[in-house]
């Protein structure tokens, strides 16, 4: 092949690695696809997260306690009713009947029944019940921002994360994309005689790794992005796009600043000291303990009771009648045989008249409402507790304890935040240096790269040259790819110990 063909030739190739180096890969069409930012992902997770939504769940509960507490103070009433049958028969006195005593034919009755009861109890233990309930309820609260910034920390890594794969795609498409023009020129120059075959095989093979590449960073791709769904709480299979853009940016934030953050809004350190009020709260409700408690009580109760027949009833009237009849001629006898005889009695005044009659049957018509009263009861009492055998004592010492070991807890969480904060911020100072000589590590490997295909294309350097500079290149990319992600992480496990977001929007 003559010295102008190979020029024309090795022309065409350059043109064609121009024009790839400059025309940017096209876009991946979306299509039924949804915006998910960052913001709205952590929204969807706090909305549908089935774990934060178990823990946000005990607030409720702790709610109900408080306003319990505060109910116990108030007096508790209960009012009461029932209604009772009992058939016709005989009853039983001790060894005799009502049959034998004249009463025979009992008819059934109907029984109703009311009771109104009020009780006060009063003791040292229910004046600090709201107290600690409160104490109870802050510490709730605690746990649920803790609740609140894991699942944060949570989201936003798979969210990285997601970002991370979807950028190797993008990096395992270029790479594809630079191997499949190494081969092109690898072609081109065997067809002008300055390659060899070999070359041309080195070429396929490195196409082919690079497809393998691809496919491999797809799947993880698709791994991260069910992760992230599973994280939202939501469909698996919804196509989302993800639309935040972070920014690799030099940290600013001072030691001692963080360390403000930290101490005023790291969760953790907020649950602990939560707890500690709660046991401060249960050493002076062991001492009450010691103290006397009040106790009132008032009860009201009425009740009526109605025969099935009134015939039974006025049967017992009557005899009464009768029997108090005789009684007053029996009576009268006895007087006028006395040697000084007294005045009879008028026997006639005992009569049962129909007035008598009807009033039976009316007050008979009790059943249900028309009740008899019976007396109202109250009552109070002062308990004062003298001796329970060293049982209170030992309470209020593990109460104590408790309260000590509360207070240890809070200054060990203060210690690990201060290593946490220097710690952390360390490696966001490191992350972002890395990432910033990745970053220029990146552009000496595009350039090694566009001088070995520049001296491989005039005939310079060996095939295994360019495979070299594209491995070196390769490498660059994915190690600038680790790096601003390594910063991202790092800069999220910083937000997580400072309970607070850090970055710039």
């Amino acid at each position: 092949m003559d010295t102008s063909r190979r020029v024309r030739a090795t022309s065409v190739l350059s043109l064609l690695a121009l024009v790839f180096l400059t025309t940017p890969a096209p876009a991946t069409a979306q299509t039924g696809s949804e915006d998910l930012s960052l913001d709205r992902a952590l929204e969807l997770a706090r909305a549908n997260n089935p774990g934060f939504q178990a823990t946000r769940n005990d607030r409720s509960v702790a709610e109900w306690d408080l306003r319990s507490a505060y109910g116990a103070l108030a007096p508790s009433a209960s009012l009461g009713g029932g209604v009772s049958w009992q058939g016709a028969g005989q009853q039983r006195l001790g060894s005799i009947t009502l049959d034998e005593l004249g009463f025979g034919g009992q008819p059934s009755y109907y029984f109703s029944s009311y009771n109104v009861g009020l009780n006060y109890q009063l003791s040292g233990r229910t004046l600090l019940a709201p107290s600690q309930a409160k104490a109870s309820l802050a510490a709730t609260d605690a746990q649920i921002s803790i609740a609140r910034i894991n699942l944060q920390t949570q989201v936003t890594q798979a969210y990285l994360e997601a970002l991370r794969q979807r950028d190797g795609v993008d990096l395992a498409q270029q790479e594809l994309e630079r191997a499949r023009f190494n081969l092109r020129l690898a072609q081109g120059q065997a067809e002008v005689g300055t390659a060899t075959p070999l070359d041309v095989r080195q070429a396929e093979v490195q196409v082919g790794r690079a497809e393998v590449s691809l496919l491999q960073a797809q799947n993880g791709a698709q791994t991260a992005r069910l992760r992230l769904l599973q994280q939202l709480g939501v469909d698996l299979h919804r196509d989302v796009t993800l639309t935040t853009e972070f920014q690799v940016q030099e940290p600013t934030w001072s030691e001692d600043q963080l360390l403000d953050m930290a101490m005023a809004d790291n969760p953790t350190l907020e649950s602990r000291r939560r707890s500690r009020d709660a046991a401060g709260v249960g050493v002076r409700m062991a001492k009450t303990a010691y103290l006397p408690s009040l106790s009132m009580s008032a009860g009201w109760s009425g009740f009526t009771r109605k025969a099935s027949n009134t015939g039974y009833l006025i049967a017992q009237a009557q005899a009464q009648v009768s029997s108090a009849i005789q009684q007053c001629q029996f009576t009268n006898e006895l007087y006028s045989r006395l040697a000084d005889p007294l005045p009879a009695q008028d026997c006639t005044r005992y009569a049962f008249t129909d007035e008598d009659r009807a009033s039976i049957i009316s007050n008979n018509n009790v059943f249900p409402f028309n009740f008899e009263r019976n007396p109202p009861s109250v009552s109070l009492s002062l308990s004062i507790p003298v001796f329970q055998g060293l049982g209170r004592q030992r309470d209020l010492e593990a109460a104590q304890a408790q309260k000590e070991d509360a207070e240890y807890q809070v200054r060990e969480e203060e210690l690990a935040l201060e290593a946490d904060v220097s710690i952390q911020l360390a490696q966001v100072s490191t992350a972002y240096r890395s990432a910033e000589l990745e970053r220029r590590n990146q552009d000496l490997a595009d350039e090694q790269l566009r001088l070995a295909r520049e001296r491989y294309r005039l005939g310079f350097i060996p095939f295994l040259d360019l495979v070299e500079a594209e491995t070196v290149k390769v490498q660059a990319d994915r190690d600038l790819l680790n790096a601003v992600y390594g910063y991202h992480d790092a800069l999220t496990a910083l937000e997580a110990v400072v309970g607070r977001s850090l970055r710039t929007p």
